[in-house]
């Protein structure tokens, strides 16, 4: 089954896709943000061109779980891709971290500060979509954007 995982920022939205097994996740890119529509339209097109089964978007928590004002936003998003995203299961996952876990790799990686701020998102977005694809194929639960403690 293959996955789109996304970024969604205040200008530019990231995007993965995982491959057909479902368990490695790639950087296909970066959308600009325009306007919504226009947003949600091309998130579908991707979603299409990949035959995406379903979409799962990184939500911002504060690091005590809370949802702040980003969050908020991106939930208002997601309620509205779920409408334009016909038949694709739209779910959230936790984003802790992701965005300084990606900016680690990209400065490991020797990149420039100016190749960074062109990448950072779409590496953020793989990041998202492989830590949820390896909760997914380990024992946590990923109807819900928190791990299961096992006991």
């Amino acid at each position: 089954m293959r996955i789109l995982g996304l970024d969604v920022g205040n200008k530019t939205i990231g995007v993965a896709v995982s491959d057909p097994s479902g368990s490695i996740a790639q950087g296909v890119g970066v959308i600009a943000r325009a306007d919504e529509e226009s947003d949600l339209r091309r998130i579908k097109e991707l979603s299409e061109k990949y035959a995406a089964q379903m979409i799962v978007v990184g939500l911002p928590r504060n690091m005590n779980g809370t949802l702040g004002f980003q969050g908020q936003k991106v939930l208002a998003f997601v309620d509205r891709l779920k409408e334009a995203a016909t038949g694709v299961r739209v779910q959230t996952w936790d984003e802790r971290l992701t965005t300084l876990a990606a900016e680690k790799v990209l400065l490991a990686a020797d990149l420039s500060r100016a190749r960074r701020k062109k990448v950072i998102d779409k590496m953020a977005a793989v990041l998202i979509l492989q830590n949820f694809l390896d909760a997914k194929n380990s024992c946590r639960d990923v109807d819900k954007d928190v791990p299961v403690k096992l006991e």
